[in-house]
């Protein structure tokens, strides 16, 4: 395959895999909502289906994507190294700059990747009665 047709091609399997992401994420987020916002719209604690997978099954499609961009995208990079090396060269003259600025990106991106497996979540107890319960008006006064 000529380098050419495969730029292209990783380029629009990238823009669909973008486009899905972005597709699953409002659908998790607008239709295929969360509990308490079932409980205000719904009336009652409902399950809610798209293409027969609900809210958490999509929640993997849409991280399975993310994997596959993010794969996709170290291609693109590898792909393209020697324009962004001449780029980079011509952008930044000084190598210890070079360097620096090099270190910093690759700190900061894997900072952002490694992140997400040090947080502690706040863990609380409910307790009868405080839980995440929506009270719906239903216009009677008891």
């Amino acid at each position: 395959m000529k380098k050419v047709v495969l730029n292209f091609s990783i380029n629009a399997t990238m823009a669909i895999c973008m486009s899905f992401i972005f597709g699953t994420g409002m659908l998790i987020k607008y239709v295929l909502i969360s509990g308490q916002e079932r409980w205000i719209k719904y009336g009652s604690n409902v399950e809610l289906y798209f293409l027969g997978l609900d809210r958490h099954e999509w929640g993997l499609v849409h991280f399975i994507l993310g994997l596959v961009l993010i794969a996709l995208l170290f291609v693109h990079i590898f792909l393209h190294r020697k324009i962004i090396k001449s780029v980079y060269k011509k952008l930044i003259k000084k190598s210890l700059t070079k360097k620096i600025v090099a270190l910093l990106f690759l700190f900061f991106c894997l900072a952002l990747i490694i992140t997400s497996f040090f947080i502690e979540p706040k863990v609380e107890l409910i307790k009868k009665g405080k839980g995440r319960q929506v009270l719906v008006y239903d216009g009677f006064d008891r």
